[in-house]
């Protein structure tokens, strides 16, 4: 840490970081996306692969994180700019840390919209507003929800006002604070949601959807599908978990605890399947409509089974609690490098970021209504958002970080700061140059649609691929500064 970094707030204990960073990475995709590719890839097969994933993958890269953001003690620009200026390199890399708030920010102007849409129905499932007697009623009761820029925006906006009253309270009072409850709300939830789906009639039948291990199953589509929701499930390169990791204290493991982050994550999304797949099941529905099955099809079930208006209450306000924790997570990079080099306080900071979010949020709310013509190359303003982000800044942001900490860095600020044993440090080292660029490699090429990875035809290259990776590292590292793996 360098002598002109500011006293900085920290979690209270290792505990409090890790149910903000579970709550960031449970959010509204985690609840029904993971259950659906599960059942649909293998079951117990695909959780697998997932796993394999989550450690080559999304645990190193989160490691990463943590690390710059303690070691930095900042913001993401502000703590990528220390620990490279730590190691003497040029500013230029600070870059990465502008891509990862800049992510965040600009999800979160358009997660605010669809965020609002679980907070309206927690509205409508109490008025009875989601009264109907087939899909395409409640198909027709979501597009009204959408159409109307009034109805819309008054939900997008009370999201936006409660992340900004909770994160203008700061870390411990603010966030740490409420997902000190509502993280242990939602999993109590989603306890009493599967307890309520076990006598539902249709449990059996999402235990076998979901565990069913079926390696027939288990395409190369399915092995990209679990690349990819491994590194983007943990909200990386975003810059959330960076900001999160600066307030860990230095007694806590960072190994551990991004371990079991990952770990907390995937058991909630294994348990969103579990409360929702036995309703769509008894009822006879197709379990794999993505987002319908959220806002159309569930409603239905809820309607034709006994206390169905109670539990679909507690359903949407779980639903409502994973998108409030993820947009905290998502906003606190920018409040951080607001208060750390704007002199702003909090609230100031808060509120001030509030008001530019809720007018780009605003411009993404009516690409469902008045402005779904204001078209730009076939995209609207809430399509062109989604695609900047997810396609683009967080697998450059996560391949930026990576290849400073594996090849740019002074690798001792990591060993002191990731404080593993030498096997598992050098374990880390080999992940983070070879194995987590090539991964994050590939989910770059499928997002932008240059070709459906095929890992049958396309293993031989990649292999390929992994050992020039290797070789050319080993060649580079000791020219950077960097020693060699086996050191």
């Amino acid at each position: 840490m360098t002598t002109s970094q500011q006293p900085r707030a920290q979690w209270l204990g290792r505990w409090g970081f890790l149910l903000a960073a579970t709550g960031s990475a449970v959010g509204l995709g985690n609840i029904w996306k993971f259950p659906y590719i599960t059942g649909e890839f293998g079951g117990g097969a695909f959780v697998l692969v997932y796993l394999a994933c989550i450690f080559a993958v999304g645990v190193p890269v989160m490691m990463t994180e943590i690390s710059f953001g303690r070691r930095g003690r900042g913001s993401p620009v502000d703590a990528i700019r220390r620990v490279v200026n730590e190691s003497g390199r040029g500013s230029v890399w600070s870059l990465v840390g502008w891509m990862g708030m800049l992510c965040g920010f600009m999800v979160l102007s358009f997660y605010v919209v669809v965020a609002g849409w679980s907070f309206a129905y927690v509205w409508k499932m109490l008025t009875g507003g989601l009264a109907g007697t087939s899909v395409d009623d409640m198909v027709a009761v979501f597009s009204a929800n959408n159409q109307n820029p009034l109805n819309l925006g008054f939900w997008s906006t009370l999201v936006t006002v409660a992340t900004m009253f909770i994160v203008g309270k700061g870390v411990q009072k603010g966030i740490e604070k409420s997902v000190g409850w509502m993280m242990p709300g939602l999993v109590l939830m989603l306890l009493l949601l599967i307890v309520y789906g076990a006598f539902s009639g249709g449990f059996i039948d999402a235990v076998r959807f979901l565990f069913a291990f079926d390696a027939g199953s288990l395409s190369s589509a399915g092995m990209l599908a679990a690349l990819g929701h491994a590194f983007f499930t943990l909200s990386l390169a975003s810059g959330a978990i960076l900001t999160y990791g600066s307030y860990l204290p230095k007694s806590a493991s960072i190994g551990r605890t991004a371990i079991g982050v990952a770990i907390a994550d995937t058991v909630v999304a294994l348990m969103a399947g579990l409360a929702i797949f036995p309703a769509i099941f008894a009822n006879g529905m197709d379990p794999g409509e993505g987002p319908g099955l959220i806002f159309m099809s569930l409603p239905l079930a809820f309607q034709s089974m006994p206390f169905g208006t109670l539990f679909g209450v507690l359903f949407f306000v779980m639903l409502s609690m994973a998108a409030l924790t993820s947009s905290i997570s998502m906003i606190e990079a920018t409040l951080s490098w607001l208060c750390d080099n704007k002199g702003l306080s909090r609230p100031q900071a808060a509120w001030g970021a509030g008001i530019v979010l809720w007018l780009i949020s605003t411009l993404a709310m009516l690409s469902f209504n008045v402005g779904a013509d204001w078209t730009l190359l076939g995209k609207n303003f809430f399509d062109w958002l989604d695609y900047l982000t997810s396609r683009l800044l967080m697998p450059l942001g996560g391949l930026g970080m990576v290849v400073l900490a594996g090849f740019v860095l002074d690798g001792e600020l990591f060993r002191k700061e990731l404080a593993l044993p030498p096997a598992l440090y050098a374990l880390w080292l080999f992940m983070v140059r070879y194995v987590s660029p090539l991964g994050i490699v590939v989910i770059f090429i499928d997002a932008l649609g240059l070709y459906q990875v095929t890992f049958a035809d396309h293993w031989p290259w990649l292999l390929g691929i992994l050992v020039a990776m290797a070789a050319a590292g080993e060649w580079l590292s000791p020219r950077l500064g960097r020693a060699p793996v086996a050191r």
